[in-house]
């Protein structure tokens, strides 16, 4: 024990934030054969919410920070199917460029609202205006099957195809914070990177299909540590720790604001039946929601900004949604120490512990519940049946479950 927490205590030393943790499954490794785009978004600024954009060409629904100066989202998905996320690189700048950053919200504003595919979007990147102010890696999937990462700088990019059965034989793609084009051995996220590789690898060795909810809960709300080979989830570990733990490397960390899951469409199937899953704030507090391109305008209120639902008038008022509001507040108890080196330990026990009263064990009972409600809600999107009426009915039913969870929690 006293071994482990010195290498901890090293690990300390090194810290990248404002990072991502993400993936793309394609069909082949799917349980219905769609393919899945996953965004872990680490970041400064934690008051995220889901905002209804009508671009140039389609209309897209995109994550975007609060206070949002306009023309940014930092993840999204389209009526047409073209869904994008990025995560920041570290190894890719061109050295008299390199305080060109942070342009990735604004490219990505740009093609949602004028992409259709991944053909689209490389004629997108050779066409804007150089230099860019991004140094990054763009994940992107689209209505016909395209699937792939795009490892961009400030004047080149370079594709990775997740269809590249060389490159990706078992049908899945992992990206952290840096590029395999860029600077060998540099950037960041290599720990994180380990875990998501080991989680997974296993997982499809035992024959795991995934899915949304699968990726939620085995990646977004993950305390497995690829170097420790340790994972506070299944083990006693913290609790000799007198429930607390470090943060450090964990796929889910304090800078997490949302997670993003977009469910992509099979062959022959409609463009608009791609699905935004969402789970805003930091994974082990927040609860997977379904947001429908069939209807890019109706985004459920609770994850859009300033909820009607809510009785808390200062949310009513201002640039947040009601979800991020409540999963910050819990957030406070979840790292409460402010002093110092503090606000590195978290209070694990607080989140899971073996009474099952951690928040995170009472919150899946209602992400349960939404999984469930949405299935139906699902089948009939797919049979082509989901109207209007029906989108803002589903809508509605969740904002009451999530409401009602967030408000009830002890």
């Amino acid at each position: 024990m006293k071994k482990l927490l010195a290498i901890i205590l090293i690990s300390m030393l090194s810290i990248d934030v404002f990072a991502c943790t993400s993936a793309i499954f394609t069909g082949k490794c799917t349980k219905d054969g769609r393919p899945l785009m996953w965004k872990n978004r680490d970041t400064g600024e934690l008051n995220n919410r889901l905002e209804h954009f009508k671009g140039k060409k389609y209309d897209f629904v995109g994550l975007v920070n609060s206070p949002s100066k306009g023309g940014e989202v930092w993840a999204g998905s389209n009526e047409a199917g073209f869904c994008i996320m990025n995560t920041a690189s570290y190894n890719l700048a061109i050295p008299e460029e390199k305080d060109l950053q942070d342009g990735e919200g604004s490219v990505m504003f740009k093609a949602l609202g004028i992409c259709r595919t991944l053909k689209d979007f490389e004629k997108f990147l050779d066409t804007i205006k150089k230099p860019l102010a991004v140094e990054a890696n763009f994940g992107v999937i689209d209505a016909e099957g395209g699937a792939a990462y795009y490892e961009v700088n400030t004047r080149t990019w370079k594709k990775f195809d997740a269809n590249d059965s060389k490159l990706a034989p078992e049908g899945y793609l992992i990206w952290t914070n840096y590029s395999r084009s860029g600077k060998v051995d540099q950037g960041m996220g290599y720990v994180r990177w380990g875990n998501a590789t080991d989680i997974v690898e296993k997982a499809y060795k035992e024959g795991v299909k995934f899915t949304p909810e699968w990726i939620m809960e085995n990646l977004s709300r993950s305390f497995y540590h690829s170097i420790l080979k340790a994972d506070l989830r299944n083990s006693d570990i913290a609790e000799k720790t007198n429930g607390w733990f470090i943060d450090q490397d964990f796929i889910p960390r304090k800078s997490t604001s949302a997670i993003s899951i977009f469910q992509g469409v099979a062959k022959g199937e409609k463009a608009k039946h791609t699905i935004f899953w969402c789970g805003m704030g930091y994974g082990p507090l927040a609860v997977l929601v379904p947001v429908f391109m069939t209807h890019t305008k109706l985004i459920p209120a609770t994850l859009a900004k300033g909820s009607s639902i809510s009785n808390d008038k200062k949310n009513k008022n201002s640039n947040n949604c009601f979800v991020c509001d409540r999963v910050l507040e819990l957030k406070k108890e979840i790292f409460p120490i402010k002093r110092g080196n503090g606000n590195k330990y978290f209070h694990f026990s607080k989140l899971y512990n073996p009474q099952g009263t951690g928040y995170s064990q009472q919150l899946q009972k209602t992400e349960q519940a939404i999984l469930e409600k949405s299935a139906a809600a699902i089948e009939t999107l797919w049979n082509g049946d989901f109207d209007e009426k029906k989108h803002k009915r589903f809508n509605s039913e969740i904002d009451e479950i999530l409401t009602a969870a967030y408000n009830n929690l002890k």
